[in-house]
């Protein structure tokens, strides 16, 4: 059993940097891909960003390539997600989630909410214009 907790989100202008943690139980977290998702009003659920179980791979959705950056540490068991440069578009509820699988499956398939057993409440960011 893994419980997730984000926390970090707020509101923050155009241009503008905010850091998401992911808070987990469990003594499997350093074993789990750790992933982010985000979900805007009326749309579906969207991959953001994984990160393998020992941190050295990583995997990005083309849009928030360069401008997100995902880490963890498995001594504090939190994952870490750095947003820098923030558009409005950017506004949404971010979750993080772990999954069994490891990051060398692929975008394709990280990039799927099915590939994930365990996810958070979600914390709300939004960016003014």
């Amino acid at each position: 059993q893994v419980q997730l907790v984000e926390s970090g989100g707020g509101l923050v202008q155009t241009g503008g940097s905010l850091r998401l943690s992911c808070a987990a139980s469990g003594r499997t977290f350093s074993l789990r891909t750790l992933a982010w998702f985000r979900q805007a009003p009326k749309k579906e659920r969207e991959f953001v960003c994984a990160i393998n179980g020992n941190g050295d791979s990583t995997l990005y959705a083309n849009s928030m390539q360069g401008r997100f950056t995902i880490s963890r540490d498995n001594t504090k068991n939190t994952a870490y997600l750095q947003m820098n440069s923030l558009k409005p578009e950017d506004t949404a509820v971010y979750y993080c989630a772990t999954s069994p699988l490891s990051t060398t499956v692929g975008a394709q398939l990280m990039g799927v909410v099915e590939s994930y057993d365990y996810w958070g409440q979600g914390t709300q960011v939004t960016v003014s214009s």
